[in-house]
């Protein structure tokens, strides 16, 4: 679990503005979760035998006994809330969600035990319409990032509930076949949870997979057409997408439409967005059957993301707008004074004075990085503004006539 510190926030407050942006523009509502659920809902959505509930949620018993869970990941929950609160039956909803998630696995680059995800969910709407808008949504937001070129959507079905069943027998006759060859993690899986073996990084299980049966070929028709539909909606709005027909999550709920964001500018951890439909999950929770589809994109990635293609506007590197401070101690009531003048004045203006000694001021002034620097002088109503290129000094100038300079430009210190 790390740590977010001063001058990385200022990159995580600029995408989840930028997402706010977004999911306004499409009519998503925020919903704001707990973190701690009951550790039986878990169980029940994302499924017994998946790694995420064997091996990888912090789970305890509070003084009653109880067993709960830090959040592993955020639609179970969003489906518990909607579903307690009446929000789901007959009813068309958006929402969106945003938070830290919990699981214990081995902490790299861009994952973390505590992690944060920003989830989109949408019910009550069953057609690839709703598909294709979630999917336009995440394009939308990496357009607005400057990542557009820097991702690739990944697009597959899982059919229904009885295909997969029927090729997860498949799956499973085929590769009982080569069971010793395979890594340790899927053999493991062959009788718990087989889809995901297609996700398995072992090259030697991979290159027995490249002969085995593929899903698409075991579809129902309408899950056919729902695909189809969907590729039609995202060919006219000109989103590109890879087929992969390899393509599972590993999460028990999914069917039909599921799509992964994927770049290689992260090396191994690859994927920054991930979701599907799971029509399933809202009735397998004890409400009445709800067709829905959502994604989650891990925070963590993307802002190695941004950082890594420097994709976030050059004022975040600079802290503040302008660094106030008096010649000598006894002005200090007048600096104070100044800045709620400033601040007042333009409130965009980020101000900070300088509160101790007043020796060595100049290098300390240098160092808060700030374009322009303010020094009160002996007179309260003069100040001595100074652009620190080389040693280039302005001539004093009147306290309001600095204000009225700043209010005319509105974004000099930044430019």
């Amino acid at each position: 679990m790390n740590d977010i510190l001063p001058d990385q926030s200022p990159l995580w407050r600029y995408l989840e503005s930028t997402v706010e942006r977004v999911l306004g523009q499409y009519a998503y509502s925020e919903i704001r979760l707990p973190v701690v659920e009951k550790t039986e809902l878990f169980k029940r959505s994302i499924g017994e035998v998946t790694d995420i509930v064997e091996k990888e949620m912090y789970t305890f018993n509070d003084r009653n006994e109880e067993s709960l869970t830090l959040r592993p990941e955020g639609t179970a929950g969003c489906v518990r809330a909607a579903e307690e609160h009446g929000l789901l039956y007959n009813q068309v909803q958006r929402l969106w969600y945003r938070g830290p998630m919990f699981r214990y696995e081995k902490p790299q680059k861009g994952r973390y035990r505590q992690f944060h995800q920003i989830g989109v969910e949408a019910y009550g709407m069953g057609g690839a319409d709703i598909d294709a808008e979630v999917i336009m949504v995440s394009a939308r937001l990496w357009q607005q990032l400057g990542l557009a070129n820097a991702v690739t959507l990944q697009l597959n079905s899982l059919g229904s509930n009885e295909a997969r069943s029927l090729y997860k027998s498949a799956l499973v006759d085929y590769l009982s076949g080569y069971r010793d060859q395979l890594d340790e993690d899927s053999q493991r899986r062959l009788s718990s949870n087989p889809l995901r073996i297609l996700d398995s990084k072992d090259e030697r299980t991979r290159l027995i997979l490249a002969e085995a049966p593929v899903l698409t070929d075991y579809l129902d028709d309408e899950s056919r057409e729902h695909f189809a539909t969907l590729c039609g909606h995202l060919d006219r709005a000109g989103i590109a997408y890879e087929v992969n027909p390899r393509l599972v999550r590993g999460l028990d709920y999914y069917c039909k439409t599921v799509f992964e964001w994927v770049t290689d500018e992260l090396g191994a951890q690859g994927t920054v967005c991930a979701g599907g439909r799971y029509d399933g999950l809202v009735n397998q929770l004890g409400g009445r059957p709800t067709p829905a589809v959502g994604f989650a994109m891990g925070v963590e990635r993307l802002i190695l993301l941004l950082e890594a293609l420097e994709c976030f506007p050059a004022s975040l590197r600079v802290p503040l707008d302008l660094f106030l401070a008096a010649e000598h101690k006894g002005l200090q009531a007048d600096v104070v004074a100044l800045a709620e003048q400033l601040r007042n004045a333009l409130p965009q203006l980020r101000v900070m004075i300088h509160c101790s000694g007043l020796k060595n001021i100049n290098n300390k002034a240098r160092q808060t990085g700030a374009p322009l620097i303010v020094l009160l002088k002996q007179d309260p109503e003069q100040v001595l503004a100074t652009l620190w290129r080389g040693e280039e000094r302005s001539e004093p100038m009147p306290a309001a006539a600095l204000i009225e300079a700043l209010q005319a430009t509105e974004t000099a210190c930044r430019s």
